[in-house]
C-alpha cells in the first residue's frame, strides 16, 4: 500500500447520501492530502498508513451506523497502541442530535489514543418520521463550506506538523 505521509483518511458510510455528500466536500477541502474510503473499504493497514483521521457517518437510532461500528470492529485491535496520539475529527449527519453516534466515536478513539483537533460537526436534518428518515437528504451549501473548511484545515495541519 503505498500511501504519502501526512495522508488524511476520511472513513465514511451513509444510508442517505448526506454522510457521503458531507464526506466529499470534506476530502475536497483537503485536496491531494486525503485517502476517502466507504467504511467497508478501510483495512487496518489504511489506518495505520495515514496520519490523521476523519470519520463521517449517520446517526442511527441515536448510534453511528451499524457498518461504521463494524468498521471499527474490524480495525480497533490490529492498531491499538500503533496510532496513540494521532488526530481526529468527526462530521455526524442527525436525525435529531448526533449526540449518541458521536459518543461513540469518542469513546472508541479514546481507547486509542487519538486527540480531537475540532469540535463534533453535526449537521442535524430533524428527521421524525419513516418516511424523512429514510428519505434521500440534500446537504445545504454552507454546510459543505464547513466539511470543506475542516478537510483543509486537517490537511494544513498535517502540513505544518501541528499534528
Amino acid at each position: 500500500m503505498d500511501i504519502p505521509h501526512k495522508t488524511l483518511l476520511i472513513a465514511w458510510h451513509s444510508r442517505t447520501g448526506a454522510s457521503r455528500a458531507m464526506a466529499r466536500a470534506a476530502a475536497e477541502g483537503a485536496g491531494q492530502r486525503s485517502l476517502i474510503l466507504y467504511a467497508d473499504d478501510v483495512t487496518p493497514d489504511h489506518i495505520l498508513a495515514c496520519a490523521a483521521y476523519l470519520f463521517v457517518c449517520p446517526e442511527n437510532l441515536a448510534t453511528m451506523s451499524g457498518l461504521m461500528k463494524e468498521m471499527f470492529d474490524r480495525c480497533y485491535y490490529p492498531v491499538l497502541g500503533r496510532i496513540e496520539g494521532r488526530a481526529y475529527a468527526t462530521i455526524i449527519a442527525a436525525g435529531s442530535d448526533g449526540e449518541g453516534a458521536e459518543a461513540q466515536i469518542d469513546r472508541i478513539a479514546k481507547g486509542w489514543r487519538l486527540r480531537r483537533i475540532a469540535e463534533p460537526l453535526i449537521v442535524n436534518f430533524n428527521a421524525q418520521t419513516p418516511e424523512t428518515i429514510l428519505a434521500d437528504k440534500t446537504v445545504e451549501a454552507d454546510q459543505l463550506e464547513r466539511c470543506r473548511e475542516l478537510g483543509a484545515g486537517l490537511a494544513e495541519g498535517l502540513v505544518l506538523g501541528i499534528f
